[in-house]
């Protein structure tokens, strides 16, 4: 009987804020394919909330409140999903954000940048990856075998105007993918694999009236973002899927340090 390499039944895959958009729909789908999944978040209500949903589709879920700021408050979710599953195999770091003071309004300049927000910006994108990075992918590597996706953007590799924190963080943790990827190849024999998706636009929480208007109509920004996305729209959450199964799967047992995006031609697109 032929295997199949898209295969993550029986895996048990952590996602850090998985009580989101993007995050929730890419554990949804992980749990519809027969994986045990973990989703991490810090408002034990989201997580409720998001368990209720995921219910429907399997009852290999369990919400673990966590901070990915606080490496105890990391380890004790690494406890808590060992207890349960017995090994972790995948991890997907969807957690991160954005602040107002990080960004810059169209009635500001980079002189109105607000530090303190930029450094909370920058620690929950870069350092909320990291320490997960550095709690799971222990277990692991003492296990000999896993697999981590990093959530990049487009922001990282564009000069996207205004959100000047998130886009610097979102870099940050392009060079860093690139770099853990090459670390635990050469001193793990290639049995861990750390890749990055880079989504394009997607309608999320935290961007919804950047993008559209309270009647559903695009902004002037979301105008923007359409006219220099050659297919004309936003991004579906459920569009990451195939990706985040591709990367945590054995079809990509030879792929490592990549940082896929997943953008509608946004970022092949010159604007003319």
């Amino acid at each position: 009987m032929e295997t199949n390499l898209f295969e993550v039944r029986g895996k048990t895959i952590i996602v850090t804020g998985g009580a989101g958009v993007l995050g929730g729909a890419m554990a949804t789908h992980l749990l519809s394919q027969g994986a045990n999944v973990a989703i991490l978040g810090r408002s034990q209500n989201s997580l409720d909330a998001a368990l209720e949903q995921m219910s429907r589709v399997g009852d290999q879920v369990i919400g673990v409140p966590c901070d990915v700021l606080k490496q105890e408050s990391v380890e004790n979710a690494r406890d808590q999903v060992l207890a349960r599953f017995g090994s972790i195999d995948g991890l997907i770091n969807a957690a991160g954000g954005n602040m107002p003071g990080a960004t810059i309004a169209p009635d500001q300049t980079f002189f109105d940048l607000k530090m303190e927000d930029f450094r909370k910006v920058a620690e929950l994108n870069l350092d909320g990856t990291v320490i997960p990075c550095m709690v799971f992918g222990k277990v692991m590597a003492d296990q000999g075998s896993g697999s981590i996706i990093n959530i990049s953007s487009m922001a990282a590799t564009q000069a996207i105007t205004r959100v000047v924190g998130y886009s610097s963080s979102k870099a940050a943790i392009d060079n860093f993918t690139k770099w853990l990827a090459t670390e635990f190849a050469l001193k793990f024999e290639g049995k861990i694999r750390v890749n990055a998706i880079a989504p394009g636009f997607f309608i999320g929480n935290q961007n919804r009236r950047l993008l559209l208007n309270e009647d559903g109509s695009l902004t002037d920004r979301g105008s923007t973002i359409i006219r220099n996305t050659p297919m004309q729209r936003f991004g579906e959450a459920d569009e990451l899927n195939g990706a985040a199964q591709y990367l945590l799967s054995d079809a990509s047992s030879f792929v490592t340090g990549i940082v896929v995006p997943i953008d509608g031609g946004f970022s092949a697109f010159s604007g003319v």
